[in-house]
């Protein structure tokens, strides 16, 4: 080991990496890297090792930006399909609501023309018994005693 060589702990190559200590130290685990030499309870790696580890993250996460636009575009695109398709659906609901509308409008006139003509020619026929104004009364005088 270099004298002069700089080592550096997990958490050090993962703020240099902008990412947390969980994805470095995967990251090291799952590559089978060895650490350069230990301080403590803490594992020491080469400044080799520490530039391979952020460049993984750094081209990672272009890779990761850019598959996830290309996602977020995909999916944005399907929802637009979606929501195209419900819109169609709805006017075309709209149409059926407003023919409807139209026919309860006619069936409303229709009656309302009906129940005239009913009333026009029941006020034209002669009283019924219902109609006629009440008789006049008869009352009788008692006579008062006076005794």
């Amino acid at each position: 080991m270099n004298n002069n060589e700089r080592l550096y702990k997990i958490s050090e190559i993962a703020d240099i990496a902008k990412v947390n200590k969980t994805k470095v130290w995967r990251y090291i685990r799952d590559n089978n890297i060895s650490e350069r030499s230990m301080k403590g309870n803490a594992k020491l790696y080469s400044e080799y090792t520490k530039d391979v580890i952020i460049k993984a993250f750094s081209s990672e996460s272009v890779h990761l930006a850019t598959e996830t636009k290309a996602d977020t575009s995909r999916i944005l695109l399907e929802q637009i399909d979606i929501l195209k398709g419900e819109l169609e659906r709805k006017n075309d609901q709209l149409d059926k609501m407003q023919s409807l509308l139209d026919q309860q409008q006619q069936l409303n006139l229709s009656t309302n023309r009906q129940n005239e003509k009913l009333l026009d020619t029941t006020t034209n026929n002669t009283p019924s018994q219902d109609d006629r104004p009440p008789a006049k009364r008869r009352y009788r005088r008692f006579k008062t005693y006076r005794g």
